[in-house]
């Protein structure tokens, strides 16, 4: 049994999935720690835990990701991580 050419799908017609952007946060010599988690607790609604274990990335490795999701969405969460005075930027997801 074959299947009819209507009922193939064609590859250009696959849905091509696209990795996401992420919002990085830097380390900087001017915030302190138990800002930049008061941050991340205020902003991204993340607990106590979750927020500290990011600044300990940001403070530690230089940098963390703290949000994934569209363009539109991550260009938000710079301007908000700016906004409290932290260095953030957006990239594609590796």
């Amino acid at each position: 049994m074959s299947i009819a050419p209507s009922e193939r799908t064609a590859l250009s017609e696959e849905t091509v999935v696209e990795r996401p952007w992420v919002t990085i946060v830097w380390n900087d010599p001017i915030n302190l720690m138990s800002y930049v988690t008061y941050v991340f607790m205020t902003y991204f609604k993340f607990d106590r835990a979750k927020a500290e274990l990011l600044m300990l990335d940001v403070h530690e490795k230089g940098r963390a990701t703290v949000s994934s999701g569209t363009r539109e969405a991550m260009e938000i969460d710079v301007a908000a991580m700016h906004s409290y005075g932290l260095w953030a930027t957006l990239q594609k997801d590796d």
